[in-house]
């Protein structure tokens, strides 16, 4: 799974109870761990995993970081691990460096292929799929649709918005959003949608094979460490594309 913090003072408070107990102090460590709490949830300490499933995790997440790494408009990367968490068997944090208000489409699309880096990368490694892609495939789906139905970024449809938001959310409703257009208009969405993700797959899968050694490096480091923090991910994969700062919080 993927997620960003963006320093919001609620979330940093979470964080801070989560690791209150008795302490008179918070140490980085203590704090690392809460945030691996707030957003995946306790670590499965009793969880068993086979080897192969082991090995699909650690390229599922290493494909997530190699992606944000290589391209221009993700965020650097934080961490990468395979310790099971919550419903998740391991995830990838990439941090901003500051603060965005706005998304570019380019930062959109460059989006997406991060969310379909681990689904690639078991594809391309090990020649099977797995159902740890739901949450990255939901977000992608959202996402696409976002992009043409609300900020307007379809090539084939242009800059319109479609479906009227709704103050509350009714049975049978979609998120909220009246659907105010054809059945024309909705085949056009949803073909846009799969052109988008289809575009961005592609692109991942380019990224993922040019850079296939790399991809192996860091999912061998990995099953090894267990965890990996951006120090140690940029010391085997080096700067990223544009000099690619290490994202140290």
């Amino acid at each position: 799974i993927f997620q960003f913090i963006h320093g919001d003072g609620r979330e940093i408070f979470a964080c801070c109870q989560q690791r209150r107990k008795d302490l008179t102090a918070i140490t980085m460590n203590e704090l690392e761990d809460a945030i691996d709490r707030v957003i995946a949830g306790p670590e499965k300490k009793s969880r068993l995993r086979s080897k192969d499933e082991d090995k699909l995790v650690a390229y599922h997440e290493s494909g997530h970081a190699l992606v944000s790494h290589l391209l221009e408009k993700t965020d650097p990367v934080h961490k990468v691990t395979v310790i099971p968490r919550g419903r998740a068997g391991g995830y990838t944090l990439a941090l901003p460096t500051e603060d965005r208000y706005f998304a570019t489409k380019s930062q959109l699309l460059d989006k997406i292929c991060f969310a379909l880096g681990g689904r690639v990368a078991e594809k391309l490694v090990l020649n099977e799929i797995s159902t740890g892609a739901q949450n990255d495939l939901e977000r992608v789906t959202a996402l696409s649709r976002q992009m043409i139905m609300e900020f307007g970024m379809s090539e084939e449809l242009g800059p319109l918005t479609f479906g009227r938001k709704e103050h509350q959310v009714f049975l049978g409703r979609d998120l909220g959003r009246e659907r105010d257009f054809s059945e024309e208009i909705a085949s056009a969405i949803d073909r846009e949608s799969r052109r988008l993700v289809d575009e961005c797959f592609r692109r991942t899968e380019k990224l993922l094979s040019d850079n296939i050694d790399k991809l192996h490096a860091v999912a061998q480091a990995v099953l090894e460490k267990e965890t990996l923090d951006a120090e140690e991910f940029v010391r085997i994969v080096g700067v990223g594309k544009g000099g690619k700062p290490l994202n140290q919080v």
